[in-house]
């Protein structure tokens, strides 16, 4: 069985990650197609994971109208190159345009009700699209599962958190310290939103370090004043540092899941929060008491404040098993579905398909569709 995984976001590392490396480990083909933004790159080395670059994060929305017909062409070209069975990925257009150039079965992961204009050119031509139970929107070959995205990587079963990886980049694990996450507002579904306030970020970390160490991590750089904050731990240890911190605060949605699927305390607060936020964070807030997320910066400042000062930490364990118990290990969950749709196209997934290209070939990191 050949499959291509299509990461276009940091976050789509840890949702496809420990799919693609179980499924190389059986003796299938696996191959990755990436997107320069942010960590990407850097978090699929640290996942020894070859991969082509198809394409570059742009900015403002003529750049992104072009870095999709990069995109399409360069995935479609590793696509051709590769011939996968099954071509797995996010919402994007892309993916599925060459997965049905090549013949190939789409598999799409999608978790935000917010994302209308992509998911229309994407889910009509997927053959399954995958989405949490509690997710708002019928849409066309959907596949409900009782899970989150960030459980793929962050499962129990799949991550332990690793104290040393800490200590060795100066954090002690054992002393309170909270983290902190500000996103760049640039993505095309971020349009017209917003997070933090410049002075908003100033008054979180000074009230913040009156109870613990901050440690920031940041889309855009930091000012100067803030550049002292900088989390010190390499990208791939990112997560270690969420599971033993005593607070996560921010304007960041991936990362606010995160933490509360490690049971860490999580407050949130962006333009998204209200009336229509998406189904994931009112599950996990209403039902499950792992997070809380906030209309108004000022009171997502003093909730961080709070459970810094008095972390909740028997209650918080208790939440996250009872999580736990109710949901799947969603990468086991991932596999079954590529297996399912390369079956339906008639491969036999017990055994290794036949290289679609020289095997040498498959340890290069290169560039497509430049």
């Amino acid at each position: 069985m050949r499959v291509l995984f299509d990461v276009t976001h940091p976050a789509l590392v840890h949702l496809f990650a420990p799919a693609a490396t179980a499924l190389d480990g059986r003796g299938h083909d696996v191959s990755v197609a990436a997107r320069e933004k942010d960590v990407t790159t850097e978090l699929l080395a640290a996942a020894d994971l070859p991969y082509v670059v198809a394409s570059r994060a742009g900015s403002g929305p003529l750049s992104r109208v072009g870095e999709l017909i990069e995109r399409t062409r360069g995935l479609t070209e590793i696509a051709r190159e590769v011939r996968p069975d099954v071509v797995v990925s996010q919402v994007d257009p892309a993916a599925v345009h060459a997965a049905r150039r090549v013949g190939a079965r789409a598999v799409v992961f999608d978790d935000s009700e917010h994302e209308r204009v992509a998911a229309a050119l994407t889910h009509r031509f997927a053959d399954v699209v995958c989405t949490p139970a509690g997710f708002d929107r019928d849409v066309p070959n959907q596949r409900r599962y009782d899970g989150f995205h960030e459980l793929a990587a962050l499962h129990p079963d799949r991550f332990v958190p690793a104290p040393d990886a800490l200590r060795d980049h100066g954090v002690a694990p054992e002393e309170p310290y909270a983290i902190v996450r500000f996103v760049s507002w640039s993505a095309h579904h971020d349009l017209g939103r917003g997070g933090f306030s410049p002075a908003g970020k100033r008054r979180l970390i000074d009230r913040l370090t009156d109870h613990g160490s901050v440690y920031v991590t940041s889309e855009a750089p930091l000012p100067d004043d803030l550049a002292e904050y900088a989390a010190p731990v390499p990208p791939e240890a990112m997560h270690d540092l969420l599971a033993f911190a005593d607070c996560y605060v921010g304007d960041s949605q991936t990362m606010a899941t995160e933490a509360a699927v490690l049971g860490t305390p999580a407050v949130r607060t962006n333009a998204f929060v209200g009336d229509g936020d998406m189904s994931n964070f009112r599950e996990l807030e209403q039902e499950y008491g792992l997070l809380r997320s906030f209309a108004e910066e000022a009171d997502a400042v003093d909730c961080a404040v709070q459970f810094l000062r008095s972390p909740p930490t028997e209650t918080m364990e208790r939440r996250r098993q009872r999580l736990l118990d109710a949901k799947i290990d969603v990468t086991a969950f991932l596999i079954d579905v590529i297996e399912e749709q390369a079956a339906a196209a008639g491969v036999d997934t017990g055994e290794k398909s036949e290289p679609a290209t020289d095997p040498a070939d498959g340890d290069r990191q290169a560039e497509v569709g430049r």
